[in-house]
């Protein structure tokens, strides 16, 4: 493919440059890589209720010191 070649063509119909321009945006949306979503994040509610260390859940049926 040559630099003066253009990349698509239109083959029927006349469009307007509004639908150009719109077509083109949907063509560079859809070749970009689809990024990956972002990892959801645990509210401090729900984090309030997991162990907070290693080997926790093994140590809360023991007997705590007095504070």
């Amino acid at each position: 493919m040559s630099a003066e070649e253009p990349l698509f063509r239109v083959v029927r119909g006349v469009p307007t440059a509004e639908e150009l321009a719109a077509l083109v945006g949907a063509v560079i949306v859809r070749s970009r890589p689809a990024a990956a979503p972002a990892p959801a994040t645990a509210s401090a509610w729900a984090r309030s209720g997991r162990p907070a260390g290693a080997n926790t859940w093994r140590s809360s049926g023991l007997p705590r010191p007095p504070r």
